[in-house]
């Protein structure tokens, strides 16, 4: 049996399924029982919150491998305590229940030095390879998904207002299905120690590419436009962020590629789904 954390989530339902259709059993970690109603017919349900380390023990209890999903904090306070709470309770879960090894997903670029908003996956790289337990980090690319805040520009404006820059600059880009496929298989392989795992689309994705697949998608034109650095902040904060500066760092990152793949050629893995796929899905 594989506990998976973060199943209600894109990753985490695409892992799930893909371990399903290979026979395998599934626990799902939960939150609330409503949140585990709709996997209550196909998988174990446990109940617990990312914080309880008690919980989260008898949740990894017995099983052959744990995926580990750090659920994301898009605002964290100076210092990341959001994060650093919950990595000392899967820490002390891990040690208590020692399953037999570890999927963690982690992210492109965890290996900076420069803080920003990716570093809590850092953190709990460093917290879970401390672990006697066999670790593989899955880092994947900037998920094609996060285009869903595209969708509304491009449909009213023909416009695609993005903080990656320059335009034409292409980065590793893959779809959440992907990832949770992926995932799925290297729960299932035998390893020792800890391994990083690098994983991309078929292809690296610019804005302009962005803006040309819903081009396609939406048979009209529709184009990238680059919003400036120096109104990020007020523009985060007029979202409602109160400490911006985590994510801008990290967009800084991406477009001055101190953000990226530690490995290269060959070493990286490639999904299958292409960026006009998961468009079209987010479009429809």
């Amino acid at each position: 049996m594989y506990a998976i954390t973060g199943i209600t989530g894109q990753v985490g339902g695409a892992l799930a399924d893909a371990l399903l259709a290979a026979g395998q059993r599934v626990r799902a970690v939960v939150r609330d029982a409503k949140k585990g109603e709709a996997w209550s017919a196909r998988c174990d349900v446990a109940l617990a919150t990312m914080t309880d380390a008690d919980a989260l023990a008898q949740a990894f209890e017995g099983v052959e491998g744990v995926f580990v999903l750090l659920p994301p904090q898009f605002d964290p306070a100076p210092g990341f305590p959001e994060a650093r709470e919950m990595i000392d309770a899967i820490v002390a879960a891990i040690s208590r229940a020692r399953p037999r090894k570890i999927v963690c997903l982690s992210t492109i670029g965890a290996q900076a030095v420069e803080e920003n908003l990716l570093t809590q996956h850092t953190l709990l790289q460093h917290a879970l390879s401390a672990q006697p337990v066999p670790v593989t980090f899955l880092r994947p690319g900037w998920f094609m998904e996060n285009s869903a805040w595209d969708v509304q520009s491009a449909r009213d404006e023909g416009v695609v207002h993005s903080f990656l820059q320059p335009l034409d600059r292409a980065i590793p880009m893959v779809a959440t299905e992907d990832i949770g496929k992926i995932a799925a298989k290297l729960l299932q392989e035998e390893w020792e120690g800890t391994r990083i795992v690098e994983l991309e689309g078929p292809r690296r994705v610019s804005p302009n590419d962005i803006a040309r697949a819903f081009s396609a998608v939406l048979g009209r034109p529709v184009r990238a436009q680059a919003v400036p650095r120096e109104r990020w902040r007020a523009l985060f904060e007029q979202q409602g962020m109160q400490h911006p500066m985590p994510r801008i760092r990290m967009l800084d990152g991406f477009n001055e590629g101190w953000i990226d793949f530690e490995g290269r050629g060959a070493e990286i893995v490639k999904g299958d789904t292409p960026l006009e796929t998961v468009i079209r899905k987010l479009a429809g």
